[in-house]
Order: structure tokens, then C-alpha cells, then sequence
């Protein structure tokens, strides 16, 4: 996104640097990675940015890495031509597509632990817009939501990381931001200490939606958090807004969990 050589006025790199103007104002910076300073108003110098863990080929639907080569990936049915592992074509899940542009692997590994659990809010600017690469070509939603937090965790935590990735987003590429949509109505243990089976047994009936927000309900929306592990929060978030009347739910995190 930070190296312009050799692109053209109107290329998808130029598009997301005049985004990022819109949702952030200017600012010395300084690299989040190194200590240098920062390039393009981005808190990275040029190095650390082209050493980021991207994933170049993941599944559509849940986000994981693809191997071109592997015999395991089926393409898409879709005239979009999308690629979808084995397991969400036989087993789809309720989000149709996953934006998820990094591995969860270093650095981010330490820039989101900091940013969600100890008010790091400068790694977390730099994070929601380095979502912005991924998410400003994905299909654009008629909302953005982000996955909240219980009331009782909020309280403890004083703010809420999904949100505070959406609303520069929502800046951004101008979406309304619906956080009235989707309430946590239950508190659940922190998942980061069960196992994948147990995390989707924790999130079981978590999620509600009021039906004064109902009115009117988006067909489309993004659900936003910060990282996808198992799937089992936004899975559950999906399907309370399926069950709903959503017609289309993807998912938008910085980060997927391999």
C-alpha cells in the first residue's frame, strides 16, 4: 500500500491512501515495528509494512490460507470465482465471505494482545488501518457491526476493541455503523481458554437482536472484530442476525488464526 512506484493515478494502492486520509488526520508517526519513522503518515516504516504476515490466497468463507496447489481446494460454483476449502463447501458456515488480509503471527500477535487488553489505542489506529487494505475491495455492505462486548466485560475493560476498529472504518468507506443491531445478552468465559468445541458451546444463545433495531434491518451487513480463531464468536453472531432477517453477513477482522 506504501510503495507507489509504478502504479497508476487511479490503482486500487492510490484509492485506499485517499480512504485513509478521510478516516485519519495526519500525524508524525513513528514505526510501531522498529522505531524508525513512519511512512505515508502510517505508524511503519516501508520494511516492517512489506514484512507483515499477509495471506496471498484464503478461503472465502472462513479465512484460512490456501495452497493453489492443494487438491483439497474447490473453486466456487460462484460466477465470482472465489475459492472455498473442502470443509465450507460441504459444510457451509453462516458468513459468506471472511476479510481477514493477516496471519495472526508477529508482529500483530503483540500489537493486538496490547491494543485489546492494555488501552494501546495508537497500535490499535494503526491496526483498523491496516484492515482498510483488505476490507476497502471487499463487497461494500449496507452496515457495519461491530461484535460487542457484555456490558460487565465492557465496564472492566473501558472500551470496546471491535468498535474502535469499526468506527474509522465505517469513516472510511462511508457505511453507517450499527451498533444498536446486536447485543451481547450473555456473559460468557473469555474463549482464549477453551478449546475450539467448547468455544461454540460458550457463544450458544450469547448474541440478541433488538427489535427496535430492527426497523429498518440492513440486508447486508459486515460483522467487525479483531481477530477470527475458531470462527465460534462471529459464527454465533451470524446467526443471531440470520435468524433475524440478514440476508448477507461477511466478516471483516485484522487477523486469522491458523
Amino acid at each position: 500500500m506504501l510503495d507507489r512506484v509504478n502504479r497508476g493515478p487511479c490503482s486500487p494502492v492510490d484509492g485506499a491512501v485517499r480512504l485513509q486520509a478521510r478516516a485519519w488526520p495526519p500525524w508524525r508517526s513513528h514505526c510501531q515495528g522498529c522505531g524508525e519513522p513512519g511512512a505515508a503518515g502510517l505508524d511503519l516504516c516501508l520494511a516492517c509494512h512489506a514484512a507483515l504476515p499477509r495471506i496471498p490466497i484464503a478461503c472465502a468463507a472462513c479465512g484460512l490460507p490456501l495452497r493453489t496447489s492443494a487438491a483439497r481446494v474447490i473453486d466456487s460454483v460462484a460466477t465470482s470465482g472465489e475459492r472455498r476449502c473442502e470443509t465450507c463447501v460441504l459444510s457451509p458456515p453462516p458468513i459468506t465471505r471472511v476479510v481477514a488480509p493477516f496471519l495472526y503471527a508477529a508482529p500483530l500477535d503483540r500489537w493486538l494482545p496490547r491494543f485489546k487488553f492494555h488501552h494501546d489505542l495508537a497500535a490499535g489506529r494503526l491496526l483498523s488501518r491496516l484492515m482498510l487494505e483488505g476490507c476497502a475491495a471487499a463487497p461494500r455492505p449496507d452496515a457495519l457491526v461491530p461484535v460487542p462486548l457484555h456490558r460487565t466485560r465492557l465496564r472492566s475493560r473501558g472500551y470496546d476493541q471491535a468498535l474502535e476498529l469499526a468506527k474509522p472504518l465505517a469513516r472510511a468507506l462511508s457505511i453507517p455503523l450499527r451498533t444498536d443491531l446486536l447485543q451481547r445478552q450473555r456473559a460468557t468465559s473469555a474463549q482464549s481458554s477453551l478449546h475450539a468445541t467448547e468455544r461454540h458451546e460458550n457463544l450458544r444463545g450469547a448474541f440478541l437482536i433488538t427489535p427496535a433495531a430492527m426497523r429498518p434491518l440492513p440486508r447486508h451487513v459486515a460483522l467487525v472484530d479483531d481477530v477470527m480463531t475458531t470462527g465460534a464468536t462471529l459464527h454465533a453472531a451470524a446467526r443471531a442476525l440470520g435468524e433475524a432477517g440478514v440476508v448477507r453477513i461477511d466478516a471483516w477482522a485484522c487477523a486469522r488464526t491458523p
